[in-house]
């Protein structure tokens, strides 16, 4: 059987997929934001483990499975041939397989060369998910990203090089109040250079036992309530100038949950964000106890 360690996490577009966890936690670890992998030391798991786990899930899921993420925090990191031994594995295991995907840092794609990236593309693995979080480089130091917005889009270009699917994550709220434009401004001038296939938003949280919360206590955190969140987003969506991506804040932090393909669906997105700061008081927010945090 698959045994998980800790918590488990994945994206919300991967609720039906086989969850392998390839690597125990995020070796880059330092985000003030995050604590899904505060309480782990780093590490590659065997091969041998992952093997056994593969032939669990093909003997009881068979044709089933259709896609498998990666986890946990940072697998792009391991060795090219440990990730490739993986996917042999995989397409052998699994007829119908038709994705493989993992959270990717900036840190394991400075690692990583187009060429082994193009490789792993070709094996199996063309879909990373990219935690942007912000396009302006004051926001990202204070949330300890270790990339300012410049090589955010280098990384990213290696990537798109190499023919993998980008789906990136931009953190609402994370410039606060004094930086809330110019954070939705400078996210959306990074989000276009880079022309993600999916683009989705977040709302910042502090969560327990992270720097972040610990500058929260101290009443260094502006919490953006749903409308300003609202105001933010319409500057961001206004701003993005994409080719054919797909756009969701449907993760459990967002207050409002709105989709549309972009550019298709840019003015129709726009609109109802001016209905929401027109009449907030008919505004569709996911109240808190809702919201899953």
């Amino acid at each position: 059987m698959i045994r998980y360690e800790g918590s488990l996490y994945r994206p919300p577009s991967e609720a039906r997929s086989l969850i392998l966890q390839a690597t125990i936690g995020c070796s880059y670890n330092e985000c003030t934001f995050c604590g899904m992998y505060r309480d782990k030391r780093f590490r590659v798991r065997p091969f041998e483990e992952l093997s056994r786990e593969i032939a669990w899930a093909r003997d009881e899921l068979g044709g089933e499975v259709r896609k498998v993420f990666l986890a946990d925090g940072d697998a792009l990191i391991a060795k090219a041939s440990f990730l490739h031994a993986i996917l042999d594995e995989l397409r052998e295991a699994f007829p119908n397989l038709r994705r493989v995907s993992c959270y990717a840092s900036p840190q394991s794609m400075q690692v990583r060369s187009v060429e082994e990236m193009r490789e792993l593309r070709d094996a199996g693995l063309t879909l990373y998910y990219l935690g942007i979080e912000s396009g302006h480089d004051r926001v990202l130091e204070h949330l300890v990203k270790g990339v300012d917005a410049a090589e955010m889009i280098r990384v990213a270009g290696k990537a798109t090089e190499a023919g993998v699917a980008l789906s990136t994550m931009i953190l609402l709220g994370a410039g606060g109040r004094e930086l809330s434009s110019e954070h939705a401004r400078e996210s959306a001038r990074v989000v276009n250079a880079i022309q993600p296939r999916f683009v989705s938003t977040l709302v910042m949280t502090p969560v327990e036992d992270t720097p972040l919360w610990e500058q929260d206590r101290r009443g260094e955190v502006d919490h953006l309530d749903p409308i300003e969140l609202a105001a933010e987003l319409r500057t961001f969506v206004a701003d993005l100038e994409l080719r054919g991506s797909v756009f969701r804040s449907n993760h459990a932090s967002n207050y409002l949950a709105l989709s549309g393909t972009l550019p298709k669906d840019k003015e129709s997105l726009v609109r109802a964000l001016d209905g929401v700061l027109a009449h907030p008081e008919n505004a569709p927010f996911v109240p808190d106890w809702l919201r899953g945090l």
